[in-house]
């Protein structure tokens, strides 16, 4: 009996052994069985699935008591199959999408294996578009302080030798850097406060900027110059002391011609808030720092006109330093809302829908007087704020100042060109165009040889025309027609932890030709860019960062070509990073290698992927405050504002009078006459024409574009692309 009890024992053990063998799943709604043995292998690389099947890990059972996992039965299916036969078919699957699976079972066997083919087409060298990388800088030693002066405090005679940090001219980039240099100082710091507030990430890059074969990248609290030699390649030249606030804005001027400072040094200026830092670069990289200026109002944007440094604030304030004179001077406008700039002339667009120009030339010769010159060119039919502006200089500019031509958007979404021709000096800039087909307000414009381009603040939407000139004029035969509709969509972080929005403009970028640029930087907290033509959002390419760090910041920038014979300029694409890296994109070979290709921004599974990366609780949509219609020096962040002013009076009458000249805003707000175009002679860009032949006048046209006479050329093909 007893033999018999014990036989049962072991038959009731054996049953219950081969029952517990097989497993049941219920993987999202669909149910899968397989052996312990295949979901365990008894290694340690399944300590996943071994903890969830022995209970140390909690599960919930379905009705029948499988085991319920909820993720994509389609992907398991894949992942139970390699488990099976240890064989995989990468061709059959999606290898980025069945990595992340792979990872949440802790298969680290098959994890190995789908990034080695995930990234095999993928290189810390970059493919044959990257170009190089600046390894992050050194921590700088801290400014010793100054106090900031305004106006006419400040006039010449104190340029001290500034703090200099050791450089480094290395080009090539070290393995594994991490957060060596840069952030194993500055991270040590973080808890630091500045006068302004807390640093988010002191390591990141913010913004960068260039001028001819120079490039300055500006950091949380200092800025950084490189300088580019044929010979020897990308050189770290310049580094600014650590400074107690955090850069808000840079301008960089490469060339500074005759002057006291001499024909060989280079400046640099920071802006934070109301408080403006300007240094001199020597040709050895001996950095002197020139002085510390206030708009006493924040600065909204900082730039170079020629040799006088630039500020510009939305509440109405201008700020001038001149390279000859060493003066800063403050003068009070009216809110501004954009800008632009024309040879030596800074172009104003304000928030009362007028247009006005500083000839910043002048400059030197009104001291006494304290006058800027600001001068009103024009002023909307119905005096909407001039939210975005771009200028654009024909080839007969440079042999009679009087041709110009503008284009501008405003708040309310309207699209205008203005134009002045040597037959309708007498009179100002007459209305040329007007495009209705925005609803919100325009952010950016770019008046080209061929294109007018114009994005507003509906998720970047961009609307483009192609442009007819005849003669080099623009005209009305067959008109400017719509050649394309498009957005480039970009979500900025509201914490700042994804770069500063100074530093991601997204253009357009370039010289003003068919090879103008947006850069698209769909999510802050990403490694790749899409680079899309601005006239049709055709994709150029697209760049991902070769270290896997967060791009920060980006600017598309043209360095000049060398000394020999069929050399030509190249453009490349600067991105900042979150470890403080800089790397290099070459856009010219691009530009040749793009051929025909069809894709425009990110597809809807590019899109999903990137918005899975971020938390869009975290990030915000384009806002609708307009932003700097040039991209000359990327970054400003311009928009109407309602503050304060100083009250201003303009003069009775239509803005186009029919008396010679326009409006001038005097000391004491009242109005002064005089010509803008006729002392403008700022080379043009092109050969002049051969012809002369004044051009008829030009009558405005509707919304849709078209004016004159019945169109003459085949319609271009509408492009209609949804990110």
């Amino acid at each position: 009996v007893a033999l018999k009890t014990t036989r049962k024992e072991i038959i009731h053990t054996m049953d219950t052994t081969r029952t517990g063998d097989i497993i049941h799943l219920n993987v999202g709604g669909k149910r899968f069985s397989t052996s312990r043995q295949t979901l365990t292998w008894d290694s340690p690389d399944l300590l996943f699935l071994q903890s969830l099947l022995s209970g140390r890990i909690s599960s919930l059972k379905d009705e029948t008591g499988a085991i319920f996992i909820d993720r994509d039965p389609s992907l398991f299916a894949t992942i139970l199959n390699f488990l099976r036969t240890k064989e995989l078919h990468p061709r059959s699957i999606n290898v980025h999408l069945l990595v992340h699976e792979a990872e949440f079972y802790g298969i680290t066997p098959l994890v190995r294996k789908l990034q080695l083919c995930d990234e095999l087409d993928r290189s810390s060298c970059g493919n044959v578009l990257f170009n190089g990388y600046l390894p992050p800088p050194v921590y700088p030693a801290k400014r010793r302080n100054r106090h900031s002066v305004a106006g006419s405090q400040f006039m010449a005679g104190r340029v001290n030798p500034s703090e200099r940090a050791p450089v480094r001219r290395s080009n090539t980039m070290p393995p594994n850097l991490g957060n060596s240099g840069i952030l194993s100082r500055a991270l040590t710091e973080v808890c630091m406060c500045v006068c302004l507030g807390q640093v988010a990430d002191p390591g990141m890059v913010r913004i960068i900027c260039g001028h001819h074969n120079w490039i300055a990248v500006a950091y949380a609290q200092f800025v950084v110059c490189y300088r580019v030699k044929e010979s020897t390649g990308w050189q770290q030249v310049f580094t600014s002391p650590r400074l107690d606030w955090v850069i808000d804005r840079v301008a960089l001027n490469a060339k500074v011609m005759a002057g006291s400072l001499g024909d060989n040094d280079k400046m640099v200026a920071v802006a934070s808030v109301t408080e403006i830092i300007l240094w001199a670069i020597c040709p050895d990289g001996n950095g002197n720092e020139i002085g510390v200026f206030s708009l006493n109002v924040p600065a909204e944007a900082l730039f170079f006109v020629g040799n006088q440094l630039i500020a510009t604030s939305n509440t109405g304030r201008v700020g001038v330093w001149n390279a000859v004179t060493k003066h800063w001077q403050n003068q009070d406008v009216v809110p501004i809302s954009s800008y632009d700039t024309a040879g030596s002339f800074l172009i104003l667009g304000c928030n009362n829908g007028s247009i006005y120009y500083i000839d910043v030339q002048k400059f030197p010769l009104r001291m006494k007087d304290n006058d800027l010159l600001v001068t009103e060119l024009y002023r909307d039919p119905t005096e909407d704020a001039i939210t975005a502006l771009s200028v654009y200089l024909t080839p007969k500019t440079s042999d009679s100042g009087n041709w110009i031509e503008i284009a501008y958007g405003t708040s309310s979404g309207a699209v205008r060109v203005i134009v002045q021709h040597p037959e309708t000096v007498g009179s100002g800039p007459q209305l040329f165009q007007t495009f209705s087909v925005h609803r919100s307000p325009v952010t950016k414009i770019m008046l080209s040889e061929k294109h007018l381009i114009s994005v507003c603040a509906d998720n970047n939407h961009v609307r483009t025309w192609t442009v007819t000139r005849f003669r080099g004029m623009i005209s009305t035969q067959p008109g400017s027609t719509p050649l394309s509709s498009f957005k480039i969509l970009s979500l900025d972080d509201v914490d700042g932890h994804g770069g500063c929005s100074a530093g991601t403009e997204i253009g357009p970028y370039g010289e003003r030709d068919e090879q103008q640029v947006f850069i698209q930087r769909v999510v802050p907290d990403t490694a790749k860019l899409y680079v899309r033509l601005s006239s049709n959002g055709k994709r150029v390419c697209e760049v991902r960062s070769v270290d896997g760090t967060s791009i920060t910041a980006f600017v598309v920038h043209e360095c000049e070509g060398s000394s020999r014979i069929g050399s030509r300029p190249r453009r490349y694409l600067f991105s900042g990073h979150s470890n403080g890296s800089i790397q290099m994109w070459d856009l010219t070979t691009a530009m040749d290698i793009a051929g025909k290709a069809a894709l425009g921004g990110p597809t809807e599974e590019e899109l999903l992927e990137l918005l899975d990366q971020c938390d869009l609780a975290l990030t915000r949509t384009p806002d609708s405050t307009p932003r700097a219609s040039t991209c000359r020096d990327p970054g400003p962040t311009l928009g109407p504002q309602t503050l304060a002013v100083p009250p201003y009076t303009h003069s009775s009458g239509p803005a186009r009078s029919s008396s010679p000249g326009a409006a001038r805003l005097d000391r004491d707000g009242s109005v002064r006459r005089g010509s803008f175009v006729e002392r403008c002679q700022s080379p043009g860009r092109g050969a002049p024409t051969s012809a002369d032949a004044p051009a008829s006048a030009e009558s405005p046209a509707g919304p849709d574009g078209a004016a004159g006479g019945p169109s003459t050329s085949p319609k271009p093909h509408m492009n209609e692309t949804s990110f």
